[in-house]
């Protein structure tokens, strides 16, 4: 005895079969940037910007961008830089819990930039930036 039938005869939806060699796209440093850089813009999903762009290797791509071995486009690129901390002179190293964890330290080439919690992020981008250009 049939409980359910299901009607097979209208149309379902939309199927792409690919036959033959699978493709492989060579893409250029400068295309890979571009989409992570674009995977990084605020409110941006990862996984969306990969289907868009009809790759899979964009985490990849994110990963090798942190570790400096990819580049980006400059107006687009976020900041990766190191944490470094303190040595004593003793030559142990300061832990992070035993100092101000309400406000950083940046030194960039020499300049030093403190920043308060709670300060803009696109005002601190735009600071940094102007240090990074004048030295």
């Amino acid at each position: 005895m049939v409980d359910h039938i299901v009607e097979t005869s209208g149309v379902r939806g939309r199927v792409d079969i690919r036959v033959g060699v699978g493709r492989r796209r060579r893409l250029s440093d400068e295309a890979k940037g571009r989409m992570v850089a674009e995977s990084y813009a605020p409110g941006a999903v990862v996984s969306e910007v990969a289907r868009q762009n009809d790759i899979s290797h964009l985490f990849a791509w994110r990963k090798a961008a942190r570790a400096g071995l990819l580049s980006l486009p400059a107006d687009k690129a976020p900041l990766f830089v190191p944490v470094v901390t303190e040595l004593r002179h003793d030559g142990t190293m300061t832990a992070a819990s035993s100092r101000d964890a309400t406000a950083i330290t940046i030194e960039i080439g020499g300049t030093v930039v403190r920043a308060a919690s709670g300060v803009d992020p696109a005002w601190l981008r735009d600071v940094l930036r102007a240090v990074k250009a004048a030295t």
